[in-house]
């Protein structure tokens, strides 16, 4: 079995699929094969995986033996609301058979495989299964994407103490944008003062990789 790693985040557009490509990307450069798979996405329209589309493409261009991967193989299971998969699918029963067998798949072409989420660790599935739940079943740690703006320490600290109780290792990252210019001012001396590890994803990606070998 390939290392898994479940790229999650504290909200959904915060920086997922970004961060995911990056990892991809460098992990690649280090003499990795590299695989990636998004098991759910929503807003899918004619076909047209907004994030698994971007995935599918690089991965193709880092690993040749994903050449004969298609879109349903990164993306096993596709929605077209935009929303939440409870809603997208009206609750259906989500078929963890179905992921199994895709993660199975395209383990065996590669030493490491992203698993990227949807949306942020509560978002519901079905009515037993959040999206928290899908790492502890994958037996993956975990990356946990967050943002910069104004709210992140409350968002940063909540979501990093969810996975903690549910004894998930994980790595917090912050992905800071060009309008996050206040966040040296306003949140991070907040983030010092609590010794909180600062890992900014354009800047020290080739750190966080180091952190997740």
């Amino acid at each position: 079995m390939s290392k898994r790693i479940f790229i999650t985040a504290t909200n959904t557009d915060i920086g997922k699929t970004y961060t995911t490509k990056l990892l991809l990307k460098e992990f690649a450069s280090r003499g990795f094969r590299v695989g990636v798979i998004k098991p759910i996405e929503t807003g899918v329209v004619n076909g047209i995986c907004p994030d698994g589309d971007e995935l599918l493409a690089l991965v193709k261009k880092l690993n040749p033996q994903f050449n004969n991967i298609t879109i349903k193989d990164i993306v096993p299971i596709q929605y077209k609301l935009p929303s939440a998969p409870f809603i997208a699918s009206n609750n259906t029963k989500i078929d963890l058979k179905r992921l199994d067998l895709a993660i199975q798949k395209l383990e065996k072409l590669c030493d490491i495989l992203f698993i990227e989420g949807a949306g942020g660790l509560y978002v519901p599935i079905d009515d037993d299964t959040m999206m928290f739940d899908l790492i502890s079943y994958f037996k993956a740690e975990a990356v946990l994407v967050t943002h910069c703006s104004l709210g992140c320490i409350n968002d940063t600290l909540l979501s990093k103490k969810m996975l903690d109780l549910q004894k998930i290792k994980n790595l917090v990252v912050f992905n800071c944008r060009d309008n996050d210019y206040s966040f040296e001012k306003i949140s991070e001396p907040y983030f010092k003062s609590i010794d909180f590890e600062i890992l900014k994803v354009t800047k020290d990606i080739k750190q966080i990789c180091n952190k997740i070998i």
